[in-house]
C-alpha cells in the first residue's frame, strides 16, 4: 500500500482520503494540546503560512497516548489550537498513534520510517522519560511522544521522520526543497 490508499477521519468524523493530497507536501504531526513540546503549534504555524500557497499541508492528528496531555473533545482542541496558538490549519480527529487502536495511517507512517532518535537541548531528558516507559524505545518505530513529525514529499513517499525534540524551524529548509 501507498499513503495515498489511507483514509483518515476529519474532526467532525467525516472520511478523507489521503489521496486528496496528491502532489502536496505533507508533515504529518501527532499533537496535543497540555504538552511541554504544545508551543511547538507557533512553529508549524510559521510554516504553514510560509509555504501553504506553494503545496504544504499540515496534518495534526491530535492524540492522548502519551501523558493523557491531549484532553479535550475534537472541537475544544481545535479552538484552542485556533484562540491560543492563531492556527489556520484544521486538526484531524483525535487518534491513538500506538497499539491495537492505532490508525492504519501510523501503522504505515512508521514502517516507512522509524524511531530517529531524539536530539537537542531535550534529547537527554526525552530518552530519560521514554526510557522508564519503554527500555527498548530505540529499537522499535513506536511513536515515542507528542509531536513526532514525518514529511512526505509530493509523490507521497515518507522523506523523514522527526522526533518530538526537533522543532518545525528546523524542517524549514527539508520543507523548502520538496517544495
Amino acid at each position: 500500500m501507498a499513503i495515498y490508499d489511507y483514509k483518515v477521519l476529519d474532526r467532525k468524523g467525516n472520511e478523507v482520503s489521503m489521496a486528496d493530497f496528491k502532489g502536496k507536501v505533507l508533515l504529518i504531526v501527532n499533537t496535543a494540546t497540555g504538552c511541554g513540546f504544545t508551543p511547538q503549534y507557533k512553529g508549524l504555524e510559521l510554516l504553514w503560512q510560509k509555504y501553504h500557497d506553494k503545496g504544504l499541508e499540515i496534518l495534526d492528528f491530535p492524540c492522548d497516548q502519551f501523558g493523557h496531555q491531549a484532553p479535550g473533545d475534537d472541537d475544544e482542541i481545535h479552538e484552542f489550537c485556533q484562540m491560543k496558538y492563531n492556527t489556520s490549519f484544521d486538526n484531524f480527529k483525535k487518534i491513538e498513534v500506538n497499539g491495537e487502536n492505532e490508525i492504519p495511517l501510523y501503522t504505515y507512517l512508521k514502517s516507512q520510517k522509524g524511531f530517529a532518535g531524539f536530539t537537542g537541548i531535550k534529547g537527554a531528558l526525552m530518552n530519560q522519560v521514554v526510557g522508564k516507559m519503554d527500555p527498548d524505545f530505540k529499537n522499535n518505530a513506536n511513536i515515542k511522544w507528542n509531536f513526532t513529525k514525518f514529511l512526505v514529499d509530493r509523490e507521497g513517499n515518507v522523506i523523514e521522520r522527526f522526533e518530538s525534540t526537533v522543532e518545525p524551524k528546523k524542517i524549514d529548509e527539508k520543507i523548502e526543497k520538496l517544495l
